[in-house]
């Protein structure tokens, strides 16, 4: 969206200011709003069609010192750090970083990690990756093979705002941080996702067939409507 001041300058709203900025417009809005878009960590500001570009900038100018305290106040962003201790598809592990060790490799309750530490977290990542694209595969068959459905395949995503999503062709993606979730969670999203296999919609029969593979649903739902955010803050 671009804007030219008085002085004849033109430039990109979204890039006016030392933030990163989000413009939606809508016919609907009647006023223009501000906010925080905590998982993608920008801010986003929604205005009406009509609204001119200068009151735009104007309206933002006037709000600098909320959002620069809103954008503080945000959580750091996350690495995975020698000694650290994850879930790992329920299970408790210790990140153990040794030089000298091959590919990351799962003993027991500890995961090593070798190479140089710089790409510990990188390492790291890639292994859960991997290891979730096994896991999620293997659990969303059994549940599949229970409601009678094809599954086609299963594809590990780093997206920034969904847990998951099923295609029309019976393909689910899930995003790689779900495997860092308490076991209730995976549990959840595996039926949620999967009885999109036979739902294309969140209807009443949806719902019923995420509750005939998973019982206890609604504490994974819950939890990952209140600390889901959490899991966003490994990049």
């Amino acid at each position: 969206m671009k804007i030219t001041l008085l002085t004849g300058k033109t430039f990109e709203l979204e890039r006016a200011f030392d933030f990163p900025l989000k413009v939606n417009t809508s016919v609907k809005l009647k006023r223009l709003n501000l906010r925080i878009d905590h998982k993608k960590r920008i801010v986003v500001l929604s205005m009406p069609f009509w609204c001119g570009k200068k009151k735009a900038f104007e309206f933002i100018n006037a709000h600098l010192d909320w959002i620069e305290e809103k954008l503080a106040a945000l959580p750091e962003v996350k690495e995975f750090e020698d000694g650290e201790q994850i879930s790992l598809f329920g299970q408790m592990i210790t990140i153990r970083h040794d030089p000298d060790f091959g590919a990351p490799k799962l003993k027991g309750d500890v995961l090593f990690v070798g190479g140089d530490m710089i790409f510990l977290h990188r390492r790291v990542k890639d292994f859960i990756k991997r290891e979730a694209k096994k896991e999620f595969l293997k659990r969303s068959k059994v549940l599949a093979d229970q409601i009678g459905c094809t599954l086609t395949g299963v594809t590990i995503k780093d997206t920034k705002s969904r847990w998951g999503s099923c295609s029309s062709l019976n393909h689910i993606n899930y995003n790689w941080r779900i495997a860092l979730a308490p076991i209730e969670v995976i549990d959840y999203l595996m039926a949620h996702e999967v009885a999109h296999l036979k739902h294309q919609d969140h209807s009443e029969a949806f719902w019923q067939a995420v509750g005939a593979l998973d019982k206890n649903f609604e504490s994974g739902k819950s939890w990952l409507s209140k600390h889901g955010g959490e899991l966003y803050l490994y990049r």
